[in-house]
């Protein structure tokens, strides 16, 4: 790697060159990622990746008058200082939030750039374009708002308003709550029946944490290896997996918890009161992101707990 104090004007005009194409291939990434569920936005990056061609097409212009047709490539990994950034078909799909705080990374990165260049540049032509690059590069974050407010009208932002709410559900409600009914229901058979076989509240403790994370862990690997998320929409697979992991033990794991209390009755009670309120909760998010009827969402939570409650009763009672 060479040091960004070494390089000539030469090489700095074929690594601005370098970068601007670089970043139009990354807004033109972005806007087809954001194409088919935001459609507005995707145009302010396009409108955002035809700066870029302009920029790059006066780069050249004047390295040509300078210096001759031939253009090393010099990338910004050859060159000491840079951020390294992760390549974007290795790191998707990207939330929305998150591809606006990268653009704005990078467009302060690229800024700061050309303010460095533009300040060891010795040919008044040179510095002139790479002075004028940075005002643009630093004006480019109030140029995307303004992109905003013409490109994202009312009716446009409510339709990515949903569409983001859609994939919210489909990426992290329905991981979570599939989790969270298994871990909840599931696990109520095993640990009231060690509870009313034993009497001994450590030994269901120890059962219903067993199988909190044995369904939790099972429950992960399930989700993650059902789909890559390519055709469905549904997120990274490892990430839909974690979130269904998790709420599964921490579904089981909350009406385990009071058999830590020494006294039978009192954790069996507070076990039941837990029980409820975790089927509370998910009637809720049922309600709430799923738009079933809430009445029709309690009865079938409550019925499937119930069942399951007195089967575990009656196991350990037999």
């Amino acid at each position: 790697m060479r040091d960004f104090d070494s390089l000539s004007q030469k090489e700095i005009l074929a690594l601005a060159v370098s970068l601007e194409e670089e970043d139009e291939r990354i807004y033109s990434d972005f806007s087809e990622s954001l194409r088919e569920n935001f459609p507005g936005t995707a145009q302010v990056f396009e409108e955002m990746r035809q700066e870029e061609i302009g920029h790059r097409r006066r780069l050249i212009e004047l390295y040509k008058q300078k210096f001759g047709e031939h253009i090393p490539l010099i990338r910004r990994q050859d060159v000491r200082g840079f951020v390294h950034r992760k390549p974007i078909w290795l790191n998707t799909p990207l939330r929305l939030e998150q591809i606006r705080a990268q653009v704005s990374t990078l467009e302060v990165e690229t800024r700061r750039f050309y303010e460095r260049a533009a300040a060891r540049a010795q040919d008044a032509g040179i510095r002139q374009l790479l002075d004028d690059l940075a005002a643009e590069e630093a004006t480019h974050v109030q140029r995307a708002a303004e992109l905003e407010k013409t490109e994202l009208k009312p009716e446009v932002r409510e339709e990515e308003d949903k569409a983001k709410r859609r994939l919210f559900v489909l990426q992290i409600v329905q991981p979570g709550l599939a989790g969270l009914m298994d871990g909840s229901v599931s696990t109520l058979a095993p640990v009231f029946a060690a509870a009313f076989a034993t009497k001994n509240t450590w030994d269901a403790f120890a059962v219903g944490l067993a199988a909190s994370l044995g369904a939790g862990i099972s429950m992960g690997f399930a989700e993650a290896l059902s789909d890559d998320g390519s055709l469905t929409g549904r997120g990274t697979p490892w990430i839909r997996g974690l979130i269904t992991g998790s709420m599964t033990a921490l579904g089981g794991i909350g009406h385990t918890l009071p058999y830590l209390m020494h006294n039978f009755n009192y954790a069996t009670t507070v076990a039941i009161l837990v029980v409820i309120i975790e089927l509370a909760v998910i009637t809720w998010v049922r309600h709430r992101f799923m738009d079933t009827p809430p009445l029709s969402a309690a009865m079938q939570v409550a019925l499937g707990g119930a069942l399951v409650f007195i089967t575990g009763i009656l196991i350990g009672n037999a």
